[in-house]
């Protein structure tokens, strides 16, 4: 972001500030938050009177039009998100309600280092608790669909991104075709599960810990990034959550959360007639695409957008790929490959 552009957020955010606040007679402080994999920058915008964060996103690159309607569609569903306060679309300018600085993610590890098992899973229901607001609330039919087509793009950024350009690979005709048909299965396991909203980034990172003190059983996380959302496959965020690239749990816990989550689907008639055997290779399928997605991502990132800070999460999605794709005979040979071919050449540069 270009310091006039930065001056440009400012002015624009405190003369908002100055007509929709005009007891708010201190100096306004604006200082940068983050960024995020996006081309979005935020900054806290801070007085005496009020606390907000504002939102830079470039209109040649990031649509704040659909932020602000996905928005407005979770308002509805009753999800926590933050209310937009104003917007000028013309120059891709927002502010935002402040949901503060702490993400699930970091709550997580410190409570993973503690031992708080009891913590840890109120966490991850109160979080499988809003996914299921959101499925519930939100009426796919509002939503583009996740269709073969863009499901088939974000996995092609694995082959695209990380094998050629990052790795270096020099693919052969039988490779390619391995990975085709790979992706082949993966996209029409996930096009046969039933629609619901989908967030698309629904994790640790993603995910606000609201009123630090008071937060328990009975309270709702606050939910950012959710731009993106699409009718999709309904485990799709559930397995962005649990098997999540920025943090990893053992695998009674990942099925114990996984099995809340269709307890509560089935109760709020979300899916019906799913039994636990089909619920689970749905999750693990879709984990599956979404790992071969993200791993192509965060080479992207550090490849294209220079952010490096991405490629050390990718052993960890890596693990999670072939840890549960073993399990699945029809991936055995493309399995055996990413174990003989890809899993080796990364290690030397990750």
């Amino acid at each position: 972001m270009s310091e006039s552009r930065q001056e440009q957020l400012g002015l624009w955010a405190k003369q908002i500030l100055k007509q929709r606040l005009p007891q708010n007679k201190g100096e306004v402080a604006i200082t940068l938050v983050s960024g995020d994999a996006s081309f979005r920058r935020y900054f806290r915008v801070r007085s005496e009177e009020a606390r907000f964060i504002a939102v830079d996103s470039p209109p040649e690159q990031e649509n704040s039009r659909i932020f602000v309607r996905i928005c407005n569609l979770l308002r509805e569903a009753g999800v926590t998100v933050p209310k937009v306060f104003s917007v000028d679309y013309d120059q891709g300018f927002m502010l935002l309600d402040d949901f503060g600085d702490e993400i699930y993610l970091n709550r997580l590890v410190y409570l993973q280092k503690a031992g708080n098992q009891s913590e840890i899973n109120m966490l991850y229901k109160v979080a499988i608790d809003s996914l299921i607001d959101i499925q519930a609330g939100v009426y796919k039919e509002k939503l583009d669909p996740y269709d073969k087509s863009e499901l088939h793009r974000e996995m092609s950024l694995f082959e695209n991104w990380f094998c050629s350009q990052f790795l270096q690979l020099k693919l052969k005709e039988n490779e390619k075709a391995l990975i085709a048909e790979t992706l082949e299965f993966l996209e029409e396991a996930a096009l046969s599960q039933p629609k619901v909203a989908v967030h698309r980034d629904y994790h640790s990172r993603n995910l606000m810990i609201l009123g630090t003190k008071e937060f328990g059983e009975n309270s709702t996380p606050g939910i950012i990034d959710f731009q993106d959302a699409v009718s999709g496959p309904y485990t799709y965020d559930l397995v962005s959550l649990l098997r999540d690239a920025y943090i990893r749990w053992d695998q009674e816990q990942v099925d114990g959360w996984a099995l809340y989550y269709l307890r509560q689907a089935k109760s709020s008639g979300l899916v019906k007639n799913i039994e636990e055997i089909q619920f689970l290779r749905d999750f693990d399928l879709m984990g599956l695409q979404r790992q071969l997605k993200v791993i192509g991502i965060f080479a992207r990132l550090c490849i294209r957008d220079n952010k490096p800070r991405y490629l050390a999460d990718i052993p960890l999605v890596i693990q999670y790929f072939l840890e549960v794709g073993q399990r699945y005979k029809e991936l055995k040979s493309f399995v055996d490959w990413f174990k003989h071919v890809v899993e080796p050449t990364a290690r030397t540069k990750l």
